[in-house]
């Protein structure tokens, strides 16, 4: 039978969601926690992977159990390490995690104030232009070759971006990205060019000339993952 699993975590206290060796990383956490509860090895599928860094608010996985448990949400919460079971279902084996995703949102999170703990929040110091940003994001709708706004090599660079919204309240400035097929620091690197935009050093038409002229090459900053949150998915 497959499980569908909402989980939220804290990706401070994590080298990303990948499974690696060595390190303290979401996906490896799950499968420690499923080992114990079934006493064998249950592989996990994500929807993607947070880098280090990166929260999770609402992040899915699924994976195949090998026999019924009675009340595995809370025995997993209870064999959990800072990783928290929102939500388990049984779901149909067609369902997959990563591959029947339809979209995926995104939260970017920035004190203006330079109170705030910089493991949740991106810290500005400098005035910013919000105007003229809410403005530049709108280059970004649509479907677009995001080739210079992605990290690593890909075969295709293409996305659709449905929606962006900037909005500031009390001294945080909140950017929530809707859209299909987000790569490798693309929300990141998104975040990164728009800052360019509010602190005037980079124009509208500079951006728009990234997007569209995308073999020329040009890289702005890449914002820290701190600041970033998966905060939901939403699936076919």
């Amino acid at each position: 039978m497959r499980h569908m699993v909402v989980i939220s975590y804290d990706g401070s206290l994590f080298y990303g969601f990948q499974r690696q060796k060595d390190v303290v990383n979401v996906q490896g956490e799950i499968e420690r926690a499923l080992k114990v509860i079934y006493k064998e090895e249950v592989l996990v599928h994500g929807a993607g992977r947070t880098d280090r860094g990166v929260h999770a608010k609402y992040q899915v996985v699924h994976f195949d159990a090998p026999k019924r448990v009675f009340n595995l949400k809370n025995k997993l919460n209870k064999e959990l390490r800072n990783v928290r079971v929102r939500k388990l279902k049984k779901v149909s084996l067609n369902f997959h995690a990563r591959h029947s995703v339809k979209s995926k949102k995104y939260i970017y999170k920035i004190d203006l104030s330079g109170k705030r703990n910089s493991n949740y929040y991106l810290i500005v110091k400098n005035k910013l232009d919000i105007k003229k940003m809410k403005r530049a994001a709108k280059i970004f709708i649509g479907i677009h070759n995001f080739k210079n706004f992605v990290s690593g090599k890909r075969l295709d660079y293409n996305a659709t971006i449905i929606n962006i919204k900037i909005r500031k309240i009390g001294s945080t400035l909140y950017l929530s990205f809707y859209g299909v097929g987000f790569f490798r620091y693309m929300v990141r690197n998104l975040v990164g060019s728009l800052l360019q935009i509010g602190k005037n050093k980079v124009t509208e038409l500079e951006l728009k000339e990234m997007l569209e002229n995308y073999e020329k090459e040009r890289i702005l900053p890449t914002a820290s993952p701190n600041g970033l949150y998966l905060s939901k998915i939403n699936y076919k």
